[in-house]
């Protein structure tokens, strides 16, 4: 059996990270990836056991990556208005430092590793984000929503200008390009819709 080249292993990782990015889980086979990375199918056996352990392998290091940065100078013991923006800058910079990860995991998001995905999921997420939100709901800083009412208000409006940033234009090809200024305008209209 050949030996494992880490540097090999990352550029693969790098190939097949950008290849769900950009052309969706669907169309990602290993058979493209070895041909995209320059390598033989073989190889990329010697560092996977098969297309869905290297889906979850980059699921891993990307969730991890982006969690990191997420709760960077983050506290769940913050008000609400200063841990969500901590959360928003953060997010932010993790989104526009590193948009291959982000696009690989929207389409793992809308994939059936989605389940997978979140059971390896580090447990700190679930409760620092479980904790932020009942101590400011507690405080009355936020109103009682479902999840998936306040991940909407909360999160997907920064997203959203994130994609008209990637894509450079925003409806009817008006050129965008996002900025901190327009992000602190949206958050506050967030901020407004959450709070009692």
């Amino acid at each position: 059996m050949r030996e494992r080249d880490e540097q090999k292993q990352k550029a693969i990782k790098e190939k097949a990270m950008q290849i769900v990015a950009k052309q969706g889980i669907e169309s990602f086979s290993m058979q493209k990836l070895a041909k995209a990375a320059k390598v033989s199918p073989a190889t990329l056996y010697i560092y996977f056991k098969d297309k869905e352990d290297l889906l979850l392998q980059l699921c891993k290091e990307a969730g991890e990556k982006m969690m990191e940065m997420t709760f960077k100078n983050f506290d769940p013991s913050m008000s609400f208005s200063e841990g969500l923006k901590v959360q928003w800058v953060n997010r932010a910079k993790y989104c526009l430092k590193y948009p291959d990860q982000l696009m690989f995991l929207e389409q793992i998001r809308y994939s059936g590793l989605h389940e997978k995905y979140m059971g390896m999921m580090n447990e700190s997420f679930k409760i620092n984000m479980h904790s932020f939100v009942h101590n400011a709901i507690k405080r009355k800083e936020l109103v009682n929503l479902s999840v998936e009412v306040y991940w909407s208000i909360a999160f997907a409006p920064l997203y959203n200008l994130i994609k008209f940033h990637q894509a450079g234009k925003s409806f009817g090809g008006r050129k965008f390009v996002f900025s901190e200024k327009i992000m602190m305008e949206t958050f506050e209209l967030v901020l407004k819709a959450l709070q009692p």
